[in-house]
């Protein structure tokens, strides 16, 4: 956790798509979180691994992951942080809920490798992109979310590695 203004702020890295691949500059950019969520789309539970070695980490199944290697994960999670309720599911499109009337103010999600953070109704819907191989042209990016009197999202591009 980190101050701002006297206050506590959550620190939380957020990242999808690695398909098998865990970048060291990745490891730098989430030193200091305080927790990880991955949005699916492992590949490896090796990279998993990685991530848990870093800070406590909450995932989901995507949908190139074999469920019998990670028989822990379901297809969504809901968890509480710093006093706000974030879902985490791979494919935005699996959405089987209407988040600000469940109490969630953060979703996110995976799966199209496009970067994006967006309030829409008081939610959040936040995509980090892929970590994982070049694919589609998209470059390879990741987020960290802030979490004290609001939430503040910042991707970053992964160069390198």
């Amino acid at each position: 956790m980190e101050e701002n203004g006297g206050k506590r702020c959550v620190q939380c890295g957020i990242v999808s798509d690695t398909h098998g691949v865990f970048r060291k500059k990745i490891g730098e950019i989430f030193r200091g979180v305080d927790h990880i969520f991955h949005a699916g789309d492992i590949g490896k539970p090796s990279v998993l691994r990685e991530f848990e070695a870093i800070a406590p980490v909450t995932a989901v199944l995507g949908n190139v992951d074999i469920p019998a290697w990670y028989p822990e994960l379901q297809k969504t999670a809901i968890t509480d942080i710093a006093g706000k309720r974030i879902m985490v599911l791979h494919n935005s499109d699996d959405l089987d809920l209407d988040p600000g009337s469940a109490g969630i103010a953060v979703v996110i999600y995976g799966h199209t490798h496009k970067a994006s953070a967006r309030q829409k109704k008081g939610v959040w819907y936040i995509n980090p992109g892929s970590a994982g191989p070049h694919r589609f042209f998209n470059p390879v990016t990741v987020a960290v979310m802030k979490i004290g009197e609001g939430i503040a999202v910042e991707h970053h591009s992964v160069q390198g590695d």
